[in-house]
């Protein structure tokens, strides 16, 4: 193997693939794979759970593969001075790749990289695109509600549905629900519904932020429940990349019949306005298992309605903030765990969030106004009176 390539290109396809590296279970994974083909440049990693592949522009005199430790090459590379090039070519009798750039010449042992798992490509699959950024935000908005205790695999994935045209992403964790929908360009073949792991959807977020596109690129979705693999492909990217993660297994509860139907009190308010009075209330409320009252009345005559939001601590004090609201329907006293509260607030983008709530014991719900593609229920608190 003999290639080329510029500094700035190869560190960002190292700091790219190099998240799904692993320095346990065999020594091969803790390896990144370089491999010059068809005049480009790859790079892939896995920990058997994800595997990323990115492809990179460089000059190819000599096709080839091997393996070298991610992190040794990564730091070696960063430290080369920015657009310089880089030179590599492979001893394939020691496995030892060769790195020339400026006065830098080094070489790194390697593995061979016939040992390095197989990662899967989607060949011949038909792919469902979804615009990569509106899919970033729909993750962006769910993940925070799966779970982290490892006691119920199920619910530390998201549910992954496709149904005609609508593409649905659920999370939920026992306490709180978020459910967000999309509709796509052209339906699916047809209807699937699977669970991906939250931990790899949160490093396929982390890719399609690190990759230079146009506003309207599409991240291809390649499905193969016998496999039990989902793939994402972002092919009109710089670099191009391809990020693979195995499914969990078993069935996920009903979201759509945890989400209520009905309520007697309904509440618009200014998305950010209830979002700085909630971190202000975390304040006073992070000693006090996170537990913040909402006490909700109704508007009377000219008056507008009010939301008042209550934290206190017994050793640090407490806060109250009012806020102006639009309020139907009756009076209500709930409790909530206030950070729950501002991870559903902060996943709105909207300028007006709806809060629905049926009685103190019952799940309340938010959403933005206007846009009833996204949904959050939360569990309340039991306050002591």
């Amino acid at each position: 193997m003999k290639v080329s390539c510029l500094q700035d290109r190869l560190a960002k396809g190292l700091s790219i693939v190099s998240r799904a590296v692993t320095s346990r279970v065999l020594p091969v994974l803790s390896n990144v794979l370089i491999a010059a083909d068809d005049a480009r440049l790859k790079l892939a990693a896995t920990n058997l759970e994800i595997g990323i592949t990115c492809w990179i522009g460089g000059k190819v005199e000599e096709e080839g593969a091997t393996t070298v430790p991610a992190r040794l090459l990564t730091e070696f590379v960063n430290s080369l001075p920015r657009d310089a090039k880089i030179d590599m070519s492979l001893d394939v009798r020691t496995q030892t790749l060769n790195l020339r750039c400026a006065q830098h010449d080094a070489r790194i042992k390697g593995i061979d990289a016939s040992e390095f798992p197989v990662i899967p490509t989607g060949d011949g699959a038909q792919p469902i695109p979804v615009p990569a950024e509106a899919f970033r935000h729909m993750l962006e908005q769910v993940l925070f509600a799966a779970a982290t205790d490892e006691t119920r695999p199920i619910l530390t994935g998201v549910l992954t549905e496709l149904r005609g045209n609508t593409l649905t992403l659920a999370a939920a964790d026992g306490f709180r629900l978020a459910m967000r929908e999309y509709t796509l360009g052209r339906p699916a073949p047809e209807p699937i519904s699977i669970i991906v792991p939250a931990r790899a959807y949160s490093e396929l977020g982390r890719v399609i932020s690190q990759v230079e596109m146009e506003e309207d690129a599409d991240l291809d979705i390649i499905i193969a429940p016998l496999q039990n693999q989902i793939l994402f492909q972002l092919h009109n990217a710089d670099p191009n990349v391809d990020f693979v993660s195995q499914l969990i297994e078993g069935n996920f509860p009903d979201v759509r019949a945890i989400v209520p139907t009905t309520c007697n009190t309904r509440v618009i308010i200014d998305t950010q306005a209830l979002l700085g009075a909630l971190r202000v209330a975390y304040l006073f409320a992070r000693d006090s298992a996170n537990i913040v009252r909402l006490n909700i009345t109704p508007g009377s005559g000219v008056s507008a309605g009010s939301l008042q939001i209550t934290a206190s601590s017994p050793e640090q004090g407490d806060n109250v903030s009012n806020l102006e609201a639009s309020v139907e329907g009756d009076p209500i006293e709930i409790a909530f765990n206030v950070r729950y509260l501002i991870d559903a607030v902060s996943a709105i983008h909207e300028p007006e969030v709806v809060l629905e709530t049926t009685a103190p014991s019952r799940p309340g719900v938010i959403r933005p106004n206007g846009n009833p593609q996204y949904v959050c229920v939360i569990m309340p608190m039991h306050i002591g009176r």
